[in-house]
């Protein structure tokens, strides 16, 4: 999968009332090798709630974050308030979301996959932006998924010639069963690496708060962190 240039890389709606643009942040490459379906999400930036063109009082009082996720027939909403609500996971038509898309998506003028900790530690310090790949699968199900983000930390240990990823948001499918929708099956996450061959992540979702050995509330949060067995690539684009 040839990497995107994510620092130029936008999603438009078509609806006249609000053009909005998004910056997209991640693509989820979903793949269903018994039914050769593959499907793209893109993750796109955050954003407050907020009254769109109002004369004042821009934001929202009782505010929350909100992620759109855009796929070719159904994309996601995720908005995130301080408390949990019945709504912090939609799955609407993408017609339906800012009366439809319009992808501009640039590809990089030098895409170069970089294959030992060397590369990556010297792309690191030279300055280049980095893109990373992450592909899962689930073997017994004919279930794949190929993860692109750019790289936003990068941790480097130069003299003992070491790397770490770590960055999110990202959209992690549940390759553990079969969903009606893919869409259904994406959550939030973060993911951290440091070796080709595994990912960590830690995933949104409700998670207690606990004080002096009492639950008091739950709240969306990134939580449970789950190890999987994966096929990391790194690239250095420009």
């Amino acid at each position: 999968m040839q990497p995107i240039q994510y620092n130029s890389s936008f999603i438009t709606g078509k609806w006249s009332e609000n053009s909005v643009r998004f910056w997209v942040e991640s693509r989820t490459r979903f793949i269903d090798e018994q039914s050769g379906r593959s499907e793209d999400y893109y993750q796109c930036g955050s954003c407050k709630s907020e009254d769109t063109f109002a004369e004042n009082n821009l934001f929202y009082e009782d505010n929350y974050d909100f992620t759109p996720v855009f796929g070719p027939e159904y994309g996601i909403v995720f908005r995130r308030h301080a408390y949990l609500t019945g709504t912090y996971k939609l799955c609407p038509e993408a017609v339906n979301m800012w009366g439809g898309q319009t992808y501009r998506l640039k590809e990089p003028a030098v895409c170069r996959l970089l294959n030992t900790n060397e590369e990556i530690r010297n792309a690191t310090n030279e300055g280049w932006m980095l893109v990373a790949q992450t592909e899962i699968s689930n073997p017994d199900l004919g279930l794949k998924a190929i993860i692109e983000y750019p790289v936003k930390t990068m941790n480097i240990h130069n003299e003992k010639n070491l790397y770490q990823v770590d960055t999110g948001p990202v959209c992690l499918p549940d390759l553990t069963r079969n969903y009606d929708r893919a869409a259904d099956s994406i959550r939030l996450a973060y993911v951290a690496f440091n070796a080709p061959h595994f990912a960590d992540f830690v995933v949104e979702q409700p998670t207690p708060i606990v004080a002096d050995g009492n639950e008091i509330c739950k709240v969306n949060h990134y939580s449970g962190p789950i190890s999987l067995t994966a096929s990391n690539r790194l690239f250095a684009i420009e």
